[in-house]
């Protein structure tokens, strides 16, 4: 076995051992789902996303690819692809970092402080930069409608699509309205 093929074993060993909840794709140790939750004092702290990882062949030395599964208002990630724009990861990675370190230090960093003027999603980096106000209660609108911590365990193809969605809102706020009539 080679030194990078037991780094990518002893680091998601590593992973799966930590607090995150890690869901393997397949046999390999090359793609995997991890639970993250947003940082404490953000406005995305009450936010809980599936991340997906894939580990190059070439990892360590390569950076791992990070994208959310669900979706996420930030100026930094791709909203419909949940690609991750993050400089240590995508550009200046080293070999020294691992993936427990993605999970609790880059991405919180990235949410933490996120970069309008490097924009994945150009109406999030504008609204941060205009109202950063409006901007805070569009994540957390985000949070509340997407990264509940009971929707991360859904695969996407297991999902409703919006429509089904919204007829069971209208359904039950309907009923909600109507009341009941007393017996």
């Amino acid at each position: 076995m080679s030194s990078p093929s037991k780094r990518r074993e002893m680091d998601v060993m590593k992973l799966m051992m930590s607090d995150y909840k890690v869901e393997m794709v397949n046999d390999g140790m090359s793609e995997f789902y991890v639970e993250f939750h947003g940082p404490r004092d953000s406005p995305y702290q009450e936010g809980t996303w599936k991340v997906r990882v894939e580990l190059p062949d070439n990892y360590p030395y390569k950076s791992p690819s990070i994208g959310f599964v669900n979706r996420i208002f930030h100026p930094n990630v791709d909203e419909m692809s949940g690609s991750v724009c993050l400089d240590v990861i995508n550009q200046t990675w080293s070999p020294m970092f691992d993936l427990i370190n993605v999970f609790e230090v880059f991405l919180p960093q990235l949410l933490l402080y996120p970069n309008p003027t490097d924009p994945l999603n150009g109406e999030a980096a504008a609204l941060m930069m205009r109202d950063r106000e409006h901007y805070e209660q569009k994540v957390k609108e985000y949070c509340e409608r997407y990264a509940k911590a009971e929707d991360v365990g859904n695969r996407p193809e297991e999902e409703s699509s919006d429509e089904e969605v919204s007829d069971q809102e209208y359904m039950s706020s309907d009923e909600e309205m109507a009341g009941h009539a007393d017996p």
